[in-house]
């Protein structure tokens, strides 16, 4: 009976662990879209990966969505091919913990060298990693700050004299001195970023305990994102618990799928603990699930899994460690030999060992490592006799990297804010989008339904959740009966 008693506890731990992380704050993304639709405008869809979490998006996001025509940006299409070629700014920081002030300026990280068309924001750590916040309710007032701060930073035409002295900074030349001919190439090709007219609005933003991830488009280009999903998958304590794991979001832009995946994986500096972050990384490629609506269905462009979208940005606290001594690496540091640290960067030989991230791709490294420093000094932990911060070896925790044929990184450097323990990265992509259609529907397919989806019982969800095999004629055939049975079907 006692064996029996202990394989019953076991097995509920899972279950116990998943329900302990599931908040009334994580079943919704928030997104500028919300505001401007009514509760009968909106259609409840489920990530399989969250089991009973829902989110609330628009029905229909080309329709209606918030849209700035004033905007002065100039599209730049490739002859013959329907592309549309687009910058897009990735940016990753964990922030140890710590709530924003309201004089924390995001615009020199944000808007420099030059504004983007797309802004994907991934934060770790928003809030103390403690029993409180991994187990109780979640805290959303950080991420509400970080929102307001980001907003404030992208919609205020203050940039081009920070521009210019970026340009023209020392470090900037240090960092990598063959992208300062950037402004010469844009103009070049016909695109003035220096016009600050343009707006963004937020696409999606999605929060689980610490990790935060939110993406923001130029607002001319609202009316063309469809497909928004977001999915979260917890790797922390009792490999369920959200004080690790992922936060990603999906969109289609016109016909071009992206997948933004922000993460906090295992933390740990002994040796194979390589192996825990490894693991996380494949939890989260086979856990990460954007599940099809009803009206999805007929939208073949919409992927399930991560592996399936056109473009892939993976960003966060990967806590990949430099396979060193403490003292060799503190020798490497002062000569400012990254190629050196870099050979005993723990990602890259389990990259090039294909054991992780075998395909992905990341830029090269021409900055310091980004963790750990003293909060509000430019020292490292061990760096101070006066520290009394448990011994650090640097590393490069925070990392960007990508997989996708649409993708071509611009540069790739760390920002120097003394917010926290960590520096920011970022990274400017070059971004080809298609806007021709990739599939041929049935006319009848395209006809239009009359009324908006009823949300539906989770029986029904998950009957449904993840069919994307079915073929045109069943989809229809599916449409209808939903249709005509709506009414009797109970609502949440």
């Amino acid at each position: 009976m006692r064996t029996e008693s202990k394989k019953t506890s076991t097995s509920s731990w899972p279950k116990l662990a998943k329900w302990l992380n599931i908040t009334s704050s994580a079943e919704k993304f928030r997104s500028d879209y919300d505001a401007a639709t009514t509760a009968t405008a909106k259609e409840r869809r489920k990530s399989c990966s969250d089991q009973d979490r829902y989110v609330d998006v628009p029905d229909d996001l080309s329709e209606g969505w918030m849209m700035d025509s004033t905007s002065g940006m100039k599209k730049k299409s490739a002859p013959g091919t329907g592309g549309l070629e687009l910058r897009m700014f990735v940016g990753t920081w964990n922030v140890g913990g710590k709530s924003p002030n309201e004089g924390l300026n995001l615009r020199n990280w944000l808007t420099c060298p030059s504004p983007a068309d797309i802004y994907v924001i991934g934060f770790q750590e928003i809030v103390p990693l403690n029993a409180g916040n991994v187990l109780g309710p979640e805290d959303s007032g950080p991420a509400a700050k970080w929102l307001a701060l980001i907003r404030e930073a992208l919609n205020t035409n203050k940039c081009d004299h920070e521009m210019s002295h970026y340009y023209t900074s020392k470090k900037c030349r240090q960092n990598f001195s063959e992208f300062l001919s950037l402004d010469e190439e844009l103009d070049n090709n016909g695109e003035n970023y220096r016009k600050s007219s343009r707006r963004y609005c937020l696409a999606a933003s999605k929060q689980m305990v610490g990790i935060f991830l939110s993406v923001w488009v130029r607002a001319d280009l609202c009316n063309h994102v469809t497909n928004l999903k977001v999915s979260s998958v917890g790797r922390g304590i009792m490999g369920y618990l959200g004080n690790k794991g992922s936060t990603s979001i999906s969109m289609t832009l016109y016909n071009t799928t992206f997948c933004f995946v922000c993460t906090h994986l295992a933390s740990g500096e002994k040796f194979g603990d390589e192996l825990r972050r490894n693991l996380d990384v494949s939890e989260i490629l086979k856990k990460t699930k954007f599940c099809h609506s009803f009206k999805s269905l007929v939208h073949p462009l919409s992927p399930e899994s991560i592996l399936e979208h056109d473009n892939i940005i993976w960003l966060g606290d990967l806590n990949y460690r430099l396979a060193a001594g403490y003292d060799d690496t503190h020798e490497l540091l002062k000569k400012n030999n990254w190629q050196a640290l870099l050979e005993k960067d723990q990602l890259r030989i389990e990259q090039k060992a294909g054991r992780v991230f075998n395909g992905w791709n990341e830029g090269n490294i021409y900055f310091a490592p980004t963790y750990k420093y003293l909060t509000n000094s430019d020292h490292y932990v061990a760096q101070s006799s006066q520290s009394k911060e448990k011994r650090r070896t640097p590393a490069w925790c925070d990392r960007i990297l990508w997989k996708g044929e649409g993708l071509n990184q611009m540069w790739y450097v760390r920002g120097e804010s003394r917010f926290s323990d960590h520096r920011p990265v970022y990274s400017l992509f070059s971004v080809q989008v298609d806007m021709k259609s990739k599939n041929i529907v049935p006319s009848t397919a395209t006809m239009p339904i009359c009324c908006p989806l009823k949300p539906l019982t989770n029986s029904s969800l998950s009957s449904t959740c993840c069919a994307t095999k079915v073929q045109a004629e069943e989809q229809l055939l599916l449409l209808t009966r939903a249709q005509s049975c709506l009414d009797t079907v109970p609502r949440f």
